[in-house]
């Protein structure tokens, strides 16, 4: 169970959010919306550990989530708006590098989102829906019980938006729990939302 309880969060003088409550169960999801600047993307970093909360707390099954930061870390996927892909490496051995942190098999991963036939093309070459693709793969490789997405369709076509819903629904089924901040439906229909 993560809760969170009355998060709040300051961008130089200004307040993103304030009084944010929630909570979400295994299984559950979470679709962040509002407009562009809302703080959807400021919730996620500060959920994933990356920026700190000016005020409130989050708590994993009760107790502190960040009391021990590793542990945390271990236990959620983030994936920013950004790809975070290396140019030079093949998408095989972008997805290789997460493996050796995370474990799990690579090619299950590329094909989870249709990539397999990509594998050995660098990831500089691929299109930005590819790239997209190949970062969203990362999720396949290795079972975490959190996975922290920001735009996760961004650039997809409708086939690889129906591929990472099949992807979002197996995580759910085995206990795991989105949050995702969106602009579009994601193929999530019985998501909670939270606006902000």
């Amino acid at each position: 169970m993560l809760e969170a309880e009355e998060l709040a969060c300051w961008r130089g003088e200004r307040a993103v959010f304030a009084g944010l409550s929630f909570r979400l169960a295994p299984g559950g999801a979470l679709l962040l919306t509002g407009a562009n600047g809302a703080g959807k993307s400021s919730l996620l970093r500060l959920l994933a550990g990356l920026i700190p909360a000016a005020e409130g707390r989050l708590l994993w099954n009760g107790a502190d989530a960040f009391a021990d930061r590793l542990a945390h870390a271990r236990r959620l996927r983030y994936l920013s708006h950004a790809d975070a892909l290396k140019p030079s490496l093949t998408a095989r051995e972008n997805l290789f590098f997460f493996s050796r942190l995370w474990g799990g098999e690579v090619e299950p991963a590329l094909a989870a989102l249709g990539l397999a036939e990509l594998g050995d093309l660098p990831a500089r070459v691929l299109s930005s829906g590819q790239k997209r693709r190949l970062a969203l793969a990362r999720l396949a490789l290795a079972p975490a019980d959190l996975w922290l997405l920001d735009e996760p369709t961004v650039g997809l076509d409708a086939a690889s938006v129906e591929r990472l819903g099949a992807l979002l629904a197996r995580h759910r089924g085995a206990g795991g729990m989105v949050i995702a901040a969106t602009h579009l439906p994601l193929p999530m229909p019985d998501a909670a939302e939270f606006r902000l």
